[in-house]
């Protein structure tokens, strides 16, 4: 096997989990136990392993990536020589805390807080903070308790999701989470792209433009082709390694550690002295200080006054009479300090919202003068709004800030102890997160307050500098970054490598996340991703996550990628939340964290603040992300493959049908809810596969989908001998049920006979309130040609036992000729009600055309007059009964004349009842020399006891008896022993104790005697048939079945289906065989026929 495939069956799950317990496959063989000391218990050592064995395996076990444990497995069987492949040695803080810290401290923070917090003020950023990290850390309550329910593979968080909530939940999940964490690459590149084109080499921009307004489309370029390449480095990056994306992970979070010491020093230091960044407001407007270095209009020059760098940007010319911007010249230029301190009132400037359109002028509350003319207004060095804002918009943007607390878990596969490392390090993470994050908007705040509760929430930044997004006020500074001691580089490098760094944990995290997923099979198109180096690398997926990555660099806005990124996250969230919360409520015995610091109420709430949070960031991406998610779902339900977890999904299912069941029991259905519920009882062929198809395809056009459906089946034998053909038989089935798309449950059953078998199914099939209440058969055929009457007594019983238990009963004949999928072209269905027996004769045609095979067909009804019936006034009934019954169908009374017994039925009962007479004959000859055979037997066995004989002699009479009876003492045995086991099921009425042979008389004169008597008997048995009369009722009830089938064919033989009034069997079983003769007369020269037999109770009503 090649290194890094996956050899697996689709729908093996996860195949290669270690697993220590009993029902592990890959146990060595010939590891067994040999002591005597536990000898009771050796039969079952295979299956059932010492406790010794058990705990050997618990301590031995190694939660590795699937691709290093089948490459292990490679190796060895191909006999190479193994290299040791290391147990994943990570722990809390290098496996857990620090790529939470530096997905969390990442782009947001350093190129978005303070924006945030200057548009939104003060009061709301509080809100939009703590609902994020109050989402953030109800999460990681509940991803902490999952985590600590069990070992966690590779896969971290969609492991838990999948296999709390399932394989469809789970992996419509998973890829949101994947394509989530994969966007959040390209954001962290786009952070990186921005910091190195806007702060640290502006030079580098390959597009470059005077027109002010194709500057954005221009630094739009620029991002998509650095951006490209970044991500061109990064992947090869991880590619060579994750261990090399560990070791520059240690060195990218020390820069993001120094940076954060930094902020907090100059935060101190600005309460003694402010650093100086001058910001040049004209009237209440801010400039963008880059093309001038006074914030003046003249300056003084050796007693001269000259027109300064800033005068040339608003006028025509430099001289003092040149034309200006109107604004420009009513308004006075003023410089403010950028960083004002502690001490400088604005607190009541920046605790409110500027939420504003783009271009929007960013405007300090102060008295300007207005100019009528604002449409040059674009055009000058003034600081804009580059994008419309609001509140929901600076949610979506500042969510992803806080979306790093999966960064540990999706690394479980490399945690040396995931159980203890998720959450330990996830929790201290987002504390220590949110503190910064907390303080981060008190940078913005005037406090007033005791200095000893603002030194650690930070300083005073002015407000139109906190909504300078890029720093264009103070000289394209970072703005977070004149807040830092001892230089604004120190933040500047440290956000680059905090980006960068964060964008090599996302392209590392990612294609394991997809890798998980590919080879846990329930999307089989993503397979192909499941595969990778030898060492377990995911390449594929990683090549799949680069493209995908580009995508979300094209779009080249931070701002524009993170609302997309923070849905899917979000929608993550919310299911490991409804994991958790399910898990609690539902008490399964598995679920046992040892994390216990959780509850159900704090999983729910982290669940409807995810939910409502995205609505509030963006209700249409939202919506788009939940259309996503439900496509996958179902895909995986349509396509994937079968999965059994134990997951929380299905435990709801158990408890909601544990309770529907229950309150079904309560009171039987009425009959506006009652519909046939089916037992479906198949014949198998001699190799196991289902006799009649078509029987399953009925079923599902009878049904479409709604209600219950039991296929059953009999296997004639004890269960233990059985069992393996019982299992094989129910697999082929259920193949046959799928292939005919029959929704229902399969139900084979081993039974010393096939009558008893079918008793069983009819008295035990279903639970409780959902049992069946119809059965559904195919008419025997061959009933004629079988030598076994069983076969068609077991039909009989059939219909007996359904009637005793008030169940409806559904027999198709010609069932082989019966639609498959095609639909049938205009045709009609006829129903021939004789007899009222529930109305399940009106409701079976409305079920079907329900379904497209019939759709096209009408419904006709026919019912018989007798010679006393007003068949106008009958007619009328009918249509008026039809139209309360909401039935659209054709009426028509059939009036059948009271006439006398034709020839031709009374010859044809005479047949039957001959026919009868033979058989009984038959059965009588063949119980007699089986009677014989007991005699001849019993006089050997009486021999041998006496042993007066020599060997010789007995070996004589032996042999001669042998010959005369054609059957040997073996034979003679075994048929004895069948006859005794048999003899109650053949149910013979005639004397069972054979004749004694006098043992005084020759055999010869025994024989002979013998033969005399059989020629008597028999010349009288043929006399009688040729004498023998018809019984008067028998002619009564076949002349009934021939006039009935001679109206029926005459109106209903062009029909698609015909359904017809079963009759009952007789009270007496004598007449069981003349039964099945009525019934095939009846039917006879009709091709599809369905013989209804009611349950006794109404079915159908008028009433609404």
């Amino acid at each position: 096997m090649e290194p890094g495939t996956n050899s697996r069956p689709q729908g093996a799950g996860n195949p290669r989990e270690s697993s220590p317990f009993i029902n592990n496959t890959d146990d060595e063989k010939g590891n067994l136990y040999d002591g005597k000391n536990m000898a009771l218990f050796e039969e079952e050592m295979d299956s059932n392993p010492m406790v010794s064995s058990l705990l050997n395996k618990l301590a031995n076990y190694t939660n590795l990536t699937q691709g290093v444990r089948e490459h292990e497995e490679a190796d060895e069987d191909e006999g190479a020589k193994k290299k040791t492949v290391k147990s994943p040695q990570m722990g809390t803080f290098i496996g857990v805390y620090l790529p939470c810290l530096q997905n969390i401290l990442g782009v947001i923070l350093f190129l978005r807080m303070t924006w945030i917090v200057g548009t939104a003020g003060i009061l709301e950023s509080f809100i939009i903070v703590s609902m994020c990290c109050s989402c953030t850390m109800l999460t990681a309550i509940s991803m902490s308790a999952i985590a600590t329910n069990g070992v966690v593979p590779a896969g971290g968080s969609y492991y838990m999701i999948s296999r709390s909530l399932g394989p469809e939940f789970g992996g419509a999940v998973g890829l949101c989470f994947y394509l989530g964490t994969t966007f959040a690459g390209a954001m962290y590149i786009l952070g990186t792209i921005e910091i190195l084109l806007t702060y640290i080499l502006p030079s580098a921009a390959i597009f470059k433009t005077e027109d002010k307004e194709l500057q954005a489309e221009a630094m739009l370029n620029n991002m998509r082709v650095y951006g490209t390449c970044c991500l061109t480095l990064m992947s090869l990056v991880v590619f060579v390694g994750v261990k090399y994306v560990n070791k520059l992970a240690l060195v990218f979070l020390a820069c993001v550690v120094l940076s954060i010491l930094a902020i907090y020093a100059g935060v101190i230091k600005t309460i003694f002295e402010p650093p100086v960044f001058p910001v040049c407001l004209l009237g209440n407007r801010t400039l963008q200080n880059h093309d001038f270095d006074k914030c003046l209009k003249t300056d003084i020059i050796n007693n001269v006054t000259v027109t300064t760098k800033l005068w040339s940007l608003f006028c025509e010319g430099p001289e003092l009479n040149a034309s200006c911007n109107e604004y420009f010249t009513l308004n006075n230029v003023t410089e403010i300090p950028g960083i004002p301190g502690l001490t400088s009132g604005v607190i009541s400037e920046n605790m409110w919202s500027s939420y504003g359109p783009a271009a929007m002028l960013v405007e300090k509350h102060l008295e300007a003068e207005t100019a009528t003319d604002t449409s040059q207004d674009i055009y000058m060095p003034y600081v804009l709004n580059d994008i419309t804002t609001f509140f929901t918009l600076l949610v979506g943007i500042y969510f992803p800030s806080v979306t790093g607390i999966m960064a540990g878990s999706n690394r479980s596969g490399d945690l040396r102890d995931a159980q203890r490392s998720i959450p330990i390090g996830t929790i201290l993470a987002i504390v220590t997160t949110t503190i910064i994050c907390l303080h981060e908007i008190k940078f913005s705040l005037a406090c007033n307050a005791d200095l000893s509760s603002v030194v650690m929430f930070g300083a005073c930044i002015e407000g139109v500098v906190l909504r300078d997004k890029f720093g264009d006020s103070v000289k394209g500074n970072l703005v977070i970054g004149t807040l830092s001691w001892p230089s604004p580089w120190v933040i500047v490098i440290g956000s680059f490598f905090s980006c960068c760094g964060a964008g090599l944990q996302s392209l590392t995290g990612a294609p394991r996340l997809l890798q998980a997923i590919a080879r846990d099979g329930i999307v089989p198109f993503l397979e192909v991703f499941g595969h990778g180096k030898a060492n377990g690398e995911p390449t594929w997926a990683l090549l799949l996550t680069a493209l995908i990555c580009e995508s979300g660099i094209l779009i080249a806005s931070l701002d524009a990628v993170a609302p997309i990124l923070s849905m899917f996250f979000l929608m993550c969230y919310l299911f490991v939340n409804l994991a958790c919360a399910l898990q609690t409520l539902l008490r399964t015995p598995n679920w046992r964290p040892r994390f216990k610091y959780y509850h159900w109420a704090l999983s729910f709430l982290g669940m409807s603040l995810c939910l409502a949070l995205m609505f509030i960031s963006s209700w249409y991406y939202a919506l788009v992300a939940m259309l996503i998610a439900g496509c996958i779902y179902k895909y995986i339900e349509y396509r994937g493959a079968e999965k059994e977890w134990g997951d929380g999904i299905r435990g709801v299912s158990l408890n909601a049908a544990r309770y529907a069941l229950i309150r079904l029991e309560e009171a039987p259905p009425h009959t506006k809810n009652w519909r046939p519920q089916l037992l479906v009882l198949l014949n198998l062929d001699s190799e196991l596969s289902v006799k009649h198809p078509r029987l399953l395809s009925f079923t599902t056009q009878l049904k479409a989908g709604k209600g219950l459906t039991i296929v059953g089946s009999v296997l004639e034998g004890t269960y233990l001998t059985k069992e393996t053909e019982a299992k094989r038989a129910e697999q082929n089935i259920k193949s046959a049920m799928t292939a005919d798309k029959t929704k229902g449950f399969c139900h084979v059953v081993a039974s010393s006979n096939l009558r008893d078998g079918i008793s069983h199914l009819i008295q035990s099939a279903g639970l409780g309130g959902m049992k069946h209440n119809s059965v559904l058969m195919a008419w025997p055929a061959s009933w004629k040609q079988s030598n076994d009457p069983l076969s068609w007594k077991s039909f009989i019983e059939t219909i007996r036992e359904t009637t005793a238990a008030h169940q409806a009963l559904l027999v198709a004949k010609n069932i082989d000729s019966f639609p498959h999928q095609e639909r049938l072209t205009e045709g009609t269905i006829d129903v021939w009600w004789i007899v009222h027996d529930g109305g399940m004769l009106m409701l079976l045609p409305f079920l079907l055309r329900q379904h497209k095979v019939w759709k096209k067909c009408k419904m006709r009804i026919f019912t018989v007059a007798q010679m006393d019936d007003n068949s106008i006034q009958m007619k009328k009934d009918l249509q008026m009964f039809l139209y309360h019954l909401r039935l659209n169908a054709e009426v028509e009374v059939v009036e059948m004349h009271e006439s006398d017994i034709s020839a031709f039925t009374y010859e044809k009962t005479l047949v039957m009842e001959q026919r009868s007479q033979m058989l009984k004959q038959m059965q009588l000859s063949r119980t007699e020399r089986e009677r014989e055979i007991q005699s001849i037997t019993d006089e050997s066995r009486s021999s041998i006891r006496r042993k007066k004989q020599s060997d010789s002699q007995s070996s004589g009479v032996h042999n001669q008896s042998s010959q005369l009876d054609d059957a040997s003492p073996d034979e003679a045995q075994l048929i004895h022993d069948r006859n005794t086991a048999s003899h109650a099921a053949l149910n013979d009425k005639a004397d069972a104790t054979p004749e004694r042979v006098q043992m005084t008389w020759t055999k010869e004169k025994y024989f002979t005697e013998r033969n005399r008597n059989r020629e008597a008997i028999a010349s009288m048995a043929v006399r009688d048939l040729f004498n023998m009369k018809p019984k008067q009722s028998n002619v009564r009830c076949m002349h009934t079945a021939v006039k009935l089938n001679e109206v029926v064919v005459c109106k209903s033989q062009d029909a698609h289906l015909v359904l017809l009034n079963m009759p009952g069997p007789p009270k007496n079983q004598e007449g069981d065989e003349n039964y099945m003769e009525f019934l095939e007369v009846m039917m006879e020269g009709l091709n599809r026929v369905l013989l209804v037999r009611g349950g006794g109770q109404e079915v159908i009503t008028i009433y609404s």
